[in-house]
């Protein structure tokens, strides 16, 4: 059994669609948020933390993560080919295919909303990284496209000096698909939320999905 087997049989909590896309694809060693800081940070331009980790930095609620969802301008995509040159190989990953990316051709397909990165062939998975459109330099909302908001709006900076997803927009993108740690990750945010955090996504969860279970609990 060779060592990327190994790693898809004895990685701790693998649940079964992450083993089936580490058997497709390749095996993955999600980045820390350290090293996410000092790869991203130097590269110079915006980049955050969407998802559990986002819960979790506002909270301080330890959970379980099954990776590290860094958020990054789409349209900035060629800057971090260039940068990450000599140090990640990366690809674009959209429902359509998978293929590397270089400096002499860093387009994104329209199908593709993602770049992975790993060191080389052998290597696991190292970022999954979701690419934010904007709209004049607006973070553009991709469950209605037809808002957007300033980065500072909907973003905010921890005492680590990591850039986050605010916890309602976080929680907002949750409520479509109503996993129970998305629901555990409702329940120990909205304690900690302001009026006005909680009124916003009382209202983004019943513009999104009018009849949503989790509209009485908000507005409780």
């Amino acid at each position: 059994m060779g060592a990327a087997e190994k790693r898809y049989w004895y990685a701790d909590g693998l649940d079964p669609e992450e083993l089936k896309f580490q058997r497709l694809y390749g095996p993955v060693e999600a980045a820390t948020r350290d090293e996410a800081k000092e790869f991203f940070g130097g590269l110079g331009l915006p980049w955050w933390v969407a998802g559990g980790w986002s819960i979790e930095a506002f909270t301080g609620v330890p959970r379980h993560h099954d990776d590290l969802d860094v958020s990054f301008w789409r349209r900035e995509v060629p800057a971090l080919v260039q940068y990450a040159e000599g140090r990640y190989d990366v690809w674009s990953a959209g429902s359509a295919s998978i293929f590397p990316l270089t400096v002499d051709k860093p387009e994104m397909p329209d199908t593709a909303d993602q770049v992975w990165l790993r060191e080389h062939a052998l290597a696991p998975w190292k970022y999954d990284v979701v690419l934010n459109p904007d709209r004049d330099g607006r973070w553009v909302f991709r469950r209605d496209p037809t808002l957007d908001y300033d980065l500072d709006e909907i973003t905010w900076i921890a005492d680590d000096g990591i850039r986050y997803l605010n916890p309602e927009m976080t929680l907002a993108y949750k409520a479509k698909h109503d996993r129970p740690k998305d629901r555990r990750d409702l329940e120990v945010t909205l304690p900690l939320l302001s009026a006005p955090q909680r009124g916003w996504l009382a209202d983004m969860v019943h513009h999104l999905h009018p009849d949503h279970a989790w509209l009485e609990q908000i507005r409780t």
